[in-house]
């Protein structure tokens, strides 16, 4: 008997192929060593403290110092910065929750319900979550977040020898590979802004060749040779997801983790439990969808004119995104006593990202208000030539990204030093948007602050997943590099 199950452990082992030993090495490794999201923050904040020492920036500067690069040392540069994304903070708090009211509603659980039986064994179940959760997010970032990660939950319920770990992986992975190539990329929307991009940019972007100053849609996200890097990646992230699940052998199911999984629907949900009917006057507002109606019509009729005459995508921004949200989930839970339930319930999911987002801001400001920005840019463009401007830029946007999670406010920092070097080596700027997101993206696998609401909905933490997302970094990444790279010749400025 010993003898046989030993054989049959062993065999279990063999059996796995080289891309799946990798990623369950490197989980292993994460699972051991590497802290939690809040530590990594933490410790980011302290590695970036010591890089703006080491390359000369002061730690301590007044504000009228000449000799200051921007101004300012890098604790004043901290401490400008911890607020400096409090409005941000507070949208990425209202989105998650927004999400996940919409996602929990009842026709959009019964429709992830469906998508989830599609799948019927521990591979196809990694890969088909990670296809889905590529497809949300290039249509929306931030609801894929929340879509995602409840799918990746309902799959593990009907597949329960999956991987628990790979399909929380796989939930996350647009976020590190196609989003900002879609429809709510915020450099792409930003560029092609006139009250989005700053005049700087603005100006940089005249200078080579767009005499408007903005770069349309046209020219970046929807451009075939964009398309076709998006889809290079998207093929390579769902073959490397097929590869990296591990059999059952060498599975972590979510039982064994310690993760109770209830239905989405039906007796047993979590989100669609009933409440009893009206028993006094004053219940009959909780319950009755008139006021929810209402307040519906109310916003529909405000984004119609907000829209009217303006380019959709142009005039989708947080905001009106979140909005949306909020009324498509007031809609879908019909009554109002189920949209506050949602919201409540929701509400968890956020609290990594109150904690963190603000010293995620203090990073920023150290890079975004001292010398270190441009410091970055120029060795950059020290280091390129036209056929390497391209790859260096999705490099460096990659490693600034892990420090500085925030694509839309860090392209506006960047944007003036990239677009002028594009200019004086003659590279299309509208390719250089594109390129850039891609290394923007790819980031996103290196760091767990955007994992956050896709972890809490999940009931992991980032060095459950990190393993995983970082075996998806060493193909994606450098499919990304090699199609843009491959592709720049044929882009015309």
């Amino acid at each position: 008997m010993t003898d046989s199950h030993g054989k049959h452990a062993k065999s279990d082992v063999e059996a796995e192929g080289a891309l799946a030993r990798l990623a369950l090495r490197f989980t292993a490794f994460t699972e051991k060593w590497l802290p939690d999201a809040f530590g990594f923050v933490l410790v980011g904040t302290f590695v970036v403290l010591l890089f703006g020492l080491v390359t000369g920036e002061p730690l301590l500067k007044r504000p009228d110092d000449p000799a200051a690069t921007k101004g300012f040392g890098m604790i004043d540069a901290w401490g400008i910065g911890f607020w400096s994304l409090i409005t941000f903070t507070l949208q990425m708090a209202m989105i998650i929750i927004g999400g996940y009211a919409v996602a929990t509603s009842g026709p959009v659980a019964r429709l992830i319900t469906r998508l989830a039986r599609i799948p019927k064994s521990p591979r196809t179940a990694v890969a088909f979550v990670a296809a889905v959760a590529m497809l949300a997010s290039y249509l929306n970032w931030a609801f894929s977040l929340i879509f995602a990660a409840i799918l990746a939950r309902e799959v593990a319920r009907n597949v329960p020898k999956a991987d628990y770990r790979a399909l929380g992986a796989m939930a996350f992975l647009g976020l590190g590979t196609v989003w900002a190539q879609g429809l709510s990329g915020s450099a792409a929307l930003q560029v092609a802004s006139a009250s989005s991009s700053p005049a700087p940019v603005q100006e940089v972007i005249k200078a080579g060749g767009h005499a408007s100053g903005l770069i349309p849609l046209s020219d970046t996200i929807f451009t075939w040779q964009a398309i076709v890097a998006t889809l290079i990646v998207y093929a390579v992230g769902v073959g490397m997801a097929w590869f990296i699940a591990p059999g059952e052998g060498n599975a972590r199911t979510a039982e064994q983790i310690g993760i109770e999984l209830k239905p989405l629907i039906g007796r047993g949900s979590a989100y669609n439990g009933q409440r009893g009917e009206a028993r006094r006057p004053g219940d009959w507002l909780e319950h009755s969808p008139l006021f929810s109606l209402l307040i519906v019509l109310l916003g529909a009729v405000y984004l119609v004119r907000y829209f009217s005459g303006k380019n959709f995508f142009n005039a989708l921004d947080l905001n009106t995104v979140n909005l949306i949200l909020f009324l498509l989930a007031m809609l879908l839970h019909w009554r109002p006593w189920r949209m506050a339930r949602a919201v409540r319930d929701g509400a968890p999911a956020a609290a990594g990202v109150l904690l963190q987002f603000p010293l995620y801001g203090g990073i920023f400001g150290m890079i975004a208000y001292t010398g270190i920005s441009a410091r970055l840019a120029g060795w950059l463009v020290q280091a390129s030539n036209q056929f390497l401007f391209p790859p260096l830029v999705a490099i460096y946007s990659c490693i600034l990204g892990i420090f500085v999670p925030s694509g839309g406010s860090k392209w506006v920092i960047e944007a003036p030093y990239v677009l002028q070097a594009a200019n004086e080596l003659k590279v299309d700027a509208g390719w250089m948007v594109v390129v850039y997101d891609l290394g923007e993206a790819s980031a996103n696998l290196l760091q767990p602050f955007w994992m956050l609401p896709t972890l809490a909905i999940l009931g992991l933490k980032a060095r459950d997943i990190m393993g995983y997302t970082f075996t998806m970094f060493l193909a994606c990444f450098p499919a990304a590099l090699i199609a843009v790279t491959l592709l720049a010749p044929h882009v015309t400025g």
